[in-house]
């Protein structure tokens, strides 16, 4: 009868075993660095709007000197700030809203048409106004106010929203355009071609088979057009100088009075009021802005 001797297996919790968790405390301690990180960057972004927040029920008297978070809280500013100018600040809201929605209009209107014309259509020097288009994108618009406002002026329509509106249905707004040209790229022309078999013409074709598949890129073109045209401030202080005609941010400046100071809480608590519309719309719309973009992005 044989004996077979069984060698003795090492230890299990030797240096091999334990490399794993020795590589853990520094992935935990690198985690914990950069998520402390990310806090003090979300509150050094943060504190701006948390101030403004807390200050419009903040005393105006208390603003400049008390704590972050007052003591006591008033809605004296809003009351105050409501009725500060001589017209109610609804109406400023809503010179805001037509010129937000008209600008919404005339960009998908335009903006889509031109797009299709430079993506789908044949014509001569089709590739040097693309050009032409791509080039505008780096124009600073400040180069076109003096004329602009020449011609408008001359039209005798200062103070009114057509300085503001109308050039968007003139396909001025380059980067859209561009957008929608590399969406519709992506889109088969064999639908196009279809289309066409049945009878349908270029405007028809873009009607009934392009613009409705241009979803994606109308509705980022839609929410970046509201936030740009809610937030303009340098264009109507340009063009409107009579206060039944201001739209939220040129109302807004007019309530503080540089000399003196006064006026801030008012400012702050319109201010709150007015980041509403945009706050509301932007949590909305937020899912369709990124597929949008990812979308748009990976066309062409």
């Amino acid at each position: 009868m044989t004996t077979h001797l069984v060698a003795p297996t090492a230890p299990t919790t030797g240096p091999a075993a334990g490399a794993p968790p020795r590589r853990r405390p520094r992935r935990r301690a690198r985690s914990v660095a950069r998520h402390a990180g990310l806090l003090v960057f979300v509150a050094f972004m943060l504190y701006p709007l948390v101030w403004m927040v807390t200050s419009a029920f903040t005393p105006e008297s208390e603003i400049l000197t008390g704590p972050l978070i007052p003591e006591e809280l008033t809605l004296e500013n809003f009351v105050a700030g409501w009725n500060s100018l001589t017209r109610p600040f609804w109406v400023f809201y809503g010179n805001s809203f037509v010129v937000t929605i008209s600008s919404i209009v005339g960009n998908l209107f335009s903006c889509s048409l031109t797009a299709y014309a430079l993506a789908r259509l044949t014509f001569k020097a089709r590739n040097a106004y693309f050009g032409i288009v791509l080039v505008s994108v780096m124009l600073p618009m400040h180069v076109l106010v003096i004329p602009q406002y020449i011609i408008f002026s001359q039209f005798d329509l200062v103070n009114t929203f057509v300085p503001l509106v109308l050039p968007k249905f003139l396909a001025t707004d380059a980067f859209f355009i561009f957008l929608m040209v590399q969406f519709i790229r992506g889109i088969p022309r064999e639908l196009d071609q279809a289309a066409a078999i049945d009878g349908a013409g270029p405007f028809r074709t873009f009607w009934y088979v392009i613009f409705p598949l241009m979803r994606p890129a109308l509705v980022t073109t839609t929410i970046f057009t509201f936030i740009w045209t809610w937030n303009d401030f340098f264009t109507p202080l340009i063009y409107l100088t009579d206060q039944s005609v201001f739209t939220v941010p040129v109302a807004l400046s007019s309530m503080v009075d540089a000399e003196s100071n006064s006026g801030i809480g008012m400012l702050l608590a319109m201010s709150v009021l007015s980041l509403i519309p945009i706050m509301a719309f932007f949590a909305f719309a937020q899912k369709y802005l990124i597929r949008g973009i990812t979308t748009t992005g990976l066309k062409g």
